[in-house]
């Protein structure tokens, strides 16, 4: 339902990050923020790369990286390529955000808080919001969660070494699980049904398969033949 002012689609993108989407990203950071301080960062560099990178997958390859005695060219290759997942997420949600005369200085700018979380609330909420409470919702929760996110890190830092690594290493495995729910509940057509159940299929096969390049196949797959069977009963309806 459209709010009542782009103020009030503001707030309620902040009141949307509240709950369980600051509950994930602050238990995946301080996960992060335990594998940083083991590589040898301080906690200003800790905090700084959640600014920076903004992805936790990204972030930890660095720590991981890093103290392996990596070249840093090679770390920012490596995490400009983990972060190509964004494209495709900013390529579909732009157009939803770019309406209403919308500058180009301001979609530049939120693409900077465009990350998983942000783009699966924003495209559920904002193609049914009016073209002027779009981009108050989506800055709402994408300086809500960016804001929660600094603090979580440097208190994962601190609490570093007191928590099991298994508990650590389950603190940054739970974003995947989060996310997965996120797109059940918001997969409204069948084409996205298709391409979660073949997706939890492949996935896990194909990984067994080919660990470095399993998931990035079974995406393709499963988002390929989700795709082919969408169109398929679309023409099936369409000669019924």
């Amino acid at each position: 339902a459209a709010f009542a002012s782009p103020r009030a689609a503001m707030l309620g993108g902040v009141r949307d990050a509240f709950g369980l989407p600051i509950v994930g990203l602050a238990a995946t950071l301080i996960g992060f923020a335990a594998i940083a301080r083991e590589a040898g960062w301080d906690i200003w560099v800790t905090a700084a790369s959640t600014v920076l990178v903004w992805a936790a997958p990204a972030q930890v390859l660095m720590a991981e990286l890093y103290t392996t005695g990596t070249a840093i060219a090679v770390i920012l290759l490596g995490v400009a390529v983990v972060n190509m997942r964004f494209l495709p997420m900013s390529a579909s949600l732009m157009p939803h955000l770019a309406v209403g005369g919308v500058s180009r200085g301001r979609l530049f700018y939120a693409a900077i808080f465009i990350a998983i979380m942000n783009w699966a609330y924003s495209m559920r909420r904002c193609p049914h919001l009016p073209a002027d409470q779009r981009l108050p919702y989506f800055f709402g929760f994408g300086h809500t969660v960016l804001v929660c996110g600094v603090p979580s890190t440097m208190i994962g830092y601190v609490l570093a070494g007191t928590l099991p690594e298994p508990v650590t290493l389950g603190l940054v495995a739970m974003p995947p699980i989060f996310f997965g729910l996120v797109f059940i509940d918001g997969a409204k057509r069948a084409a996205e049904g298709w391409a979660l159940a073949l997706g939890a299929i492949a996935g896990p096969l194909l990984y067994l398969a080919s660990h470095d390049w399993g998931l990035m196949i079974a995406g393709v797959v499963a988002g390929s033949a989700a795709y082919a069977i969408d169109q398929r009963r679309r023409a099936q309806g369409e000669k019924a």
